[in-house]
């Protein structure tokens, strides 16, 4: 597998192609196939847990008060569905045992903290 920092549909085609020994466009159609059978249930019964993988469920956000970043004013910002994630223990397992993220570029800030205002210092240097 290439040295990328994001992994495509193409790339996990090719991956599995090359592990059963089928065609690329024979293996897009099952890897299509079982993306869209995980969308039909969620949409059906609103949970899948695959097991060894994870559990994917679509839950709903309540209605919340929100600001707009550039004029400040306040909104209402709708409830919606969103589709959540929680991995399986094997998963979460294999995780842990990272020492750093993959392909990961090298940052100042290892926190993954984004500083919105820079920090403004005392004149005194204190």
């Amino acid at each position: 597998m290439s040295k990328k920092e994001t992994i495509t549909k193409k790339d996990i085609v090719r991956q599995i192609s090359e592990k059963i020994g089928e065609t690329q466009l024979k293996t897009k159609e099952i890897v299509q196939q079982t993306f869209d059978a995980i969308v039909d249930t969620l949409m059906e019964t609103g949970r899948i847990e695959l097991r060894k993988f994870g559990v994917f469920m679509v839950k709903q956000r309540k209605a919340r008060k929100a600001r707009n970043p550039q004029t400040g004013d306040a909104v209402e910002v709708p409830p919606k569905f969103v589709v959540t994630f929680k991995p399986g223990r094997i998963m979460e397992e294999r995780v842990k045992e990272l020492k750093a993220l993959p392909n990961a570029k090298k940052s100042a800030n290892p926190s993954g903290v984004k500083n919105k205002k820079p920090a403004v210092s005392d004149e005194s240097g204190e």
